[in-house]
């Protein structure tokens, strides 16, 4: 089953520039893109809390969907996550895909209370993470989950949420790939830690997973966080003109499967967003018809 291309916008969660997260919510909105993502990193103290920002922001806009990059999952616990998630999802009338990560900036992470993991014990804590959360969402009347890292016992989940709502990991590493294909909904890499010449190899590890896990590698939600500059000059990937940003769209969903781009620009956010909407957007969506 291939999943149409989905286009979005990054917003920054700040606070500094009172209007700027909803002006450019409206701008994506307005503009009939399909995503907004807001990054999560509660300890930084230029940053609205994610959640309640995204509430908002989803008031105020029309359509648009909205994804946590990444949610950070030591400093939300996912029984209260998933509730959290679930209620925006009913309240917004499905507009909402839970972003999951494993969490970094661990001495931050630390400073507010939350615990410091090794890689291997940040990847378990994910795995079942997603089985809680699963479960919180399962309208069972009871539901148990055990685990190491998090666990519910007896708990009554709900509200139940839109069969539309599901989780997309921020993942990277072959074991965060693995989880990724065998239990996950879709991924949500960045270009920043992830080059183009590594996302092929990425993929088939995600595909392979999710084969041998039964499930279908066309159903995963594969969305790519593009950092660059919409700029007359080519000075790398992404970093262009937009009939460039064009073809390397193009080349990503044609050579590799991905099916979603959301764009973080280095700078000038106001302005190279309006230049996405306008140039980059119609004019991918025009040439993925065509192919």
């Amino acid at each position: 089953m291939d999943l149409p291309v989905l286009f979005g916008v990054n917003v920054d969660p700040v606070w500094g520039d009172v209007d700027q997260p909803l002006r450019l919510t409206l701008l994506a909105d307005r503009a009939g893109l399909d995503l907004v993502t807001v990054q999560d990193h509660p300890y930084q103290k230029a940053f609205h809390d994610t959640w309640t920002l995204m509430s908002f922001l989803a008031a105020r806009s029309e359509r648009v969907t909205f994804v946590p990059t990444v949610a950070n999952l030591p400093l939300r616990p996912p029984a209260m996550l998933a509730k959290a998630a679930a209620s925006f999802d009913v309240l917004s009338k499905g507009r909402l895909r839970l972003g999951l990560g494993t969490g970094a900036f661990w001495e931050a992470i630390e400073a507010m209370g939350g615990p410091r993991r090794s890689k291997k014990e940040a990847v378990d804590a994910l795995g079942e993470a997603i089985d809680v959360i699963r479960a919180m969402w399962s309208g069972l009347r009871s539901v148990r989950v055990p685990g190491t890292y998090d666990h519910v016992a007896g708990v009554h989940p709900g509200p139940v949420p839109s069969s539309s709502l599901g989780m997309w990991l921020g993942a990277y590493g072959p074991r965060m790939l693995e989880v990724t294909g065998a239990k996950a909904d879709g991924w949500l890499p960045s270009l920043a830690y992830l080059d183009m010449d590594r996302v092929g190899e990425a993929v088939q590890r995600i595909n392979d997973a999710a084969t041998r896990a039964g499930r279908a590698p066309g159903a995963l939600r594969k969305v790519y966080n593009l950092n660059g500059l919409i700029t007359p000059a080519s000075r790398g990937d992404f970093h262009g003109p937009a009939d460039q940003w064009v073809e390397q769209i193009t080349m990503l969903v044609r050579d590799h499967g991905m099916n979603g781009f959301v764009y973080w620009p280095d700078q000038d956010q106001e302005r190279q967003l309006s230049l996405f909407a306008e140039q980059v957007v119609p004019a991918a969506r025009l040439a993925l018809a065509e192919t």
